[in-house]
């Protein structure tokens, strides 16, 4: 899904070249050679100022409630080094003491400890302003807006609402006049050129992890700045929003977009409408919220409009990928379910239809029944997806199920790649930002069902 600049250059080149490329195993979204099955990274060990990729061989162990690594011969490895205890205590007691200062979810030790590998991830890979990455290695160490909302809403949803905030003021400040985003952006918030199209599903994740980020806040003075930050990025929810309601043309649909495959396509995606609705509907919830009323009417009916045509297009075809039969399940079915959007039978019908088929060997799940990359690999963000959605549906034991399996396949650190081979190993990056984020979003609604956007 995070395509490599080198490999968008391939898809450029001539066919030789191309089909060079392949033969020495290098495709669309990481390699897919035995050596894919070697993450790039272990983990991170970071401060608030400074971050450090860990080698796959690196060895020693976090201290717990820390970034930091503590190190076979006793010392301690922060980004600028080595150093000894004296150096490395304060970081890990303002490591610790911003875990206390929100919650970290989970009923078992073991979620606490995922949980809390998952917090300081996220919380490493939070560029100082505000920019979430995917992940600190060269392709991946940019700002994906849909990355960045889910990681606001874990933030919030996890008691770290100036995080959170963060997060959604980077989005702001990068946020085009149209009211949409690039598909990326470098931590200074400048664009990457690299002629990768818009992915208009930003445009529904933002207002969602906005309106999730002020539904979250809880009584007090506390819960009242957490609400007058989310307020104040009103002008970019809004803006999002009407070019979302702008964008639907004929049958009350947008026109194709890449989504999370970040694939070009001539189809309008199951990734693309399910999170323009839960966009839509979000933000007509908080236009009333804030008074905003005749906002709240003018989204509250494009997001029916765009109900209408989804249940029309894709309810009559067992929500696949795309409205054509042929097409076959995409894990964004999770998008058109609790908790984006409210139960339907249909969809229950179209999920218990799609796992098999979207759940590989090893046990987690592919983003697609025709994925067009290694089939073998299951990806931990869609995992995360079905584990949001079993327990956000009352499957506690499907959900804890998945949790467990991304527990038990991250990288020796604890960290979570992006991918897992079908041997079990890691592959590609380590840690993810938004497996983290959405593993997190996943043991909260363990706990408390998330809310979800009224139709």
């Amino acid at each position: 899904m995070y395509r490599s600049d080198a490999v968008l250059g391939q898809l450029r080149a001539p066919l030789s070249v191309l089909l060079a490329a392949l033969l020495a195993g290098h495709v669309a979204g990481g390699d897919v050679s035995r050596r894919s099955a070697i993450p790039r990274s272990a983990g991170v060990v970071a401060t608030t100022d400074g971050v450090r990729s860990l080698p796959p061989g690196q060895l020693g162990r976090y201290v717990p409630g820390s970034s930091v690594l503590e190190l076979p011969s006793g010392r301690y490895l922060l980004p600028s080094g080595e150093a000894d205890w004296l150096e490395a205590a304060p970081v890990v007691a303002e490591s610790r003491h911003w875990l206390s200062s929100g919650s970290v979810p989970g009923r078992t030790s073991r979620e606490r400890e995922l949980a809390e590998r998952a917090l300081l991830d996220l919380r490493a890979l939070s560029a100082p302003g505000g920019g979430v990455v995917a992940s600190w290695q060269p392709s991946w160490d940019y700002v994906w807006p849909r990355d960045s909302s889910w990681a606001a809403a874990a933030y919030c949803l996890t008691g770290h609402p100036d995080e959170g905030v963060a997060a959604l003021r980077f989005l702001a400040g990068v946020q085009r006049r149209d009211g949409r985003w690039e598909a990326r952006y470098r931590r200074d918030g400048s664009r990457v050129g690299d002629g990768r199209p818009l992915q208009l599903d930003a445009n529904g994740w933002v207002p969602w992890a906005g309106w999730l980020c002020f539904r979250s806040a809880p009584s007090g003075p506390a819960g009242l700045r957490q609400r007058a930050g989310i307020s104040a990025l009103w002008p970019m929810i809004a803006r999002a929003s009407d070019a979302a309601v702008q964008s639907l043309g004929s049958g009350d649909l947008p026109s194709p977009t890449p989504d999370y495959w970040e694939q070009r396509t001539h189809y309008v995606t199951l990734g693309l409408v399910g999170p323009l609705r839960a966009g839509l509907r979000a933000a007509a919830d908080l236009a009333r919220l804030l008074g905003h009323d005749a906002d709240a009417a003018r989204y509250s009916a494009a997001a029916g409009r765009l109900h209408r045509a989804i249940v029309a297009r894709w309810g009559a075809t067992g929500y696949r990928r795309t409205t054509q039969l042929t097409a076959g399940y995409d894990a964004a079915v999770a998008f058109v379910a609790p908790p984006f959007a409210p139960p339907d039978p249909v969809v229950y019908t179209a999920l218990r239809a799609a796992e098999p088929l979207l759940r590989v060997e090893v046990g987690g799940i592919s983003p697609g029944q025709f994925w067009s990359l290694d089939r073998t690999e299951a990806w931990t963000p869609q995992t995360a997806f079905f584990a949001l959605m079993h327990a956000s549906t009352g499957n506690i034991a499907a959900a804890r199920s998945d949790l467990g399996w991304l527990a038990a396949h991250r990288t020796r650190l604890g960290a979570l790649p992006e991918r897992v081979a079908a041997g079990g190993e890691p592959v590609s990056v380590a840690p993810l930002s938004w497996t983290c984020a959405a593993v997190l979003l996943a043991l909260v609604a363990l706990e408390k069902p998330l809310p979800v956007p009224p139709s």
